[in-house]
């Protein structure tokens, strides 16, 4: 409540110089720790925290002590916890305070996941960083941001910030300031043009069917070709080389491909960096199956905007089902409120039973959120009762999905992920798991058998 009357009568332009001068506060505070450690920055709407992670989980295979920051999970070496705080990057003096501990604990790399709203808060400024990965960008956050464009200059401002920042010495290697860019973006040569000493740029290979014009210049291409989706994992061909990974999926591999390229950037020779992606296993909770021994598919996903839904539906289709039961909400707080129609026309057209429920009400009406949903669903087709239901619970609306499941179809639950709250009104966070409230609804189920 006090940050809320703060923003309301203190200027916009006084609150950015305080959150910048802050930042610049927390640095010192902490010795500039950036200085002493090599900085990966992940931005982009979607694919931020996988990337991440792939990224840190690819370093350690090749015998790197890491550490990073994002929406799942924090990591300082060997020391690896739960992100609980609803935040996807921490406020400046948690962040130098972490960058701190990862250059103590003998870390290498520090991977930051590093957000628009951070952005727009000076988050990252103290923050040296050397690579800055750019995965995608799609209408989100456009309240807060105050129109789409805003959005993408946030995200672009870590590239320019990157390029004006000091290139650093450690153990006698100098760092060049590097982009890695996702090429199938259309917004690619925008991240690209900022400049910085080098750019890779990852895609998929119909990125190869591109008029020439269209493809960027001076951008080493990490480009995945003869590309086979299946329900176990991915295979491609990279460098002339033949690759697997267990995961699922084109976002999926997009993903993969961001960390290979950043991976390759430090300096991973390809043979290195093949073995390392086939041990790569899926973050917890995108795409994860909860599996008591029921014979119909249930998958928790993060999922909580059109953009990361389309690619869930799309995954989906690699694994045979027969009806889709989707558990879906969104979240106040002011959060998108321009996405809810559009989740619940989605949801109408692309599953057989839609179950609205809540998700992150913050100060909102649950309720309210619920039926802006699920309004829009009846109007495309979903009959209340019959393939459309509103639960305010999100403990019984994930009971009621597997309660309908039958042999063969899937049970899938976007929003949450493994987050491990649920932010509602006064502020407060609740204990709130979205896939041990499905093991605990399946336990039920097969009791009852």
């Amino acid at each position: 409540m006090l940050k809320r009357l703060i923003r309301k009568i203190v200027p916009e332009s006084m609150m950015n110089r305080y959150h910048y001068a802050l930042a610049r506060v927390a640095s010192v505070w902490y010795r500039h720790p950036s200085n002493e450690i090599v900085v990966i920055g992940v931005t982009g709407t979607n694919g931020k925290s996988s990337t991440t992670e792939y990224i840190g989980r690819i370093l350690e295979h090749a015998g790197a002590r890491v550490g990073w920051t994002g929406t799942a999970s924090f990591k300082i070496a060997d020391q690896e916890f739960v992100n609980d705080q609803k935040m996807t990057m921490l406020g400046r003096f948690q962040t130098q305070k972490m960058l701190r501990a990862m250059v103590d604990a003998g870390c290498t790399y520090a991977i930051i996941e590093t957000s628009s709203q951070g952005i727009a808060q000076s988050r990252h400024v103290g923050i040296n960083y050397d690579v800055v990965v750019f995965t995608n960008l799609t209408p989100e956050h456009i309240e807060a941001h105050g129109g789409f464009e805003n959005y993408k200059n946030a995200k672009k401002q870590l590239f320019t910030y990157t390029k004006h920042s000091r290139r650093k010495k450690i153990q006698g290697q100098v760092f060049e300031k590097t982009a890695v860019v996702n090429l199938m973006s259309p917004f690619a040569s925008e991240f690209l043009s900022v400049g910085l000493d080098r750019s890779f740029g990852f895609g998929i290979e119909s990125y190869l069917t591109k008029p020439e014009e269209d493809r960027p210049l001076s951008v080493v291409p990490m480009i995945a070709e003869d590309v086979v989706y299946a329900p176990n994992g991915t295979g491609f061909v990279l460098n002339k080389l033949h690759w697997h990974t267990q995961l699922v999926g084109r976002f999926s591999l997009e993903n993969i491909l961001a960390a290979i390229s950043v991976c390759r950037a430090l300096g991973l020779d390809f043979e290195t960096l093949r073995e390392s992606v086939t041990h790569i296993e899926s973050v917890p909770g995108r795409l994860e199956r909860i599996d008591e021994g029921q014979s119909f598919s249930v998958i928790v996903d993060y999922a909580y905007e059109p953009a990361a839904l389309n690619a869930i539906y799309d995954t989906i289709k690699l694994f045979a089902h027969k009806k889709v039961i989707h558990v879906v909400g969104s979240a106040g707080g002011g959060r998108d409120v321009a996405r809810r129609p559009i989740l619940g026309e989605m949801c109408a057209k692309m599953d057989d039973v839609v179950i609205v429920t809540n998700e992150d009400p913050y100060d909102d009406d649950p309720q309210m959120i619920i039926d802006q949903v699920a309004e829009v669903a009846a109007v495309h087709g979903k009959r209340e009762g019959v393939d459309l239901f509103r639960v305010l619970d999100r403990g019984e609306a994930i009971e009621k999905a597997i309660q309908l499941a039958s042999a063969g179809d899937l049970v899938l639950i976007t929003g949450k992920g493994c987050e491990p709250v649920m932010a509602v009104a006064g502020g407060k966070k609740i204990p709130w798991d979205d896939r041990m409230a499905a093991r605990v609804a399946l336990q039920k189920r097969l009791q009852e058998i």
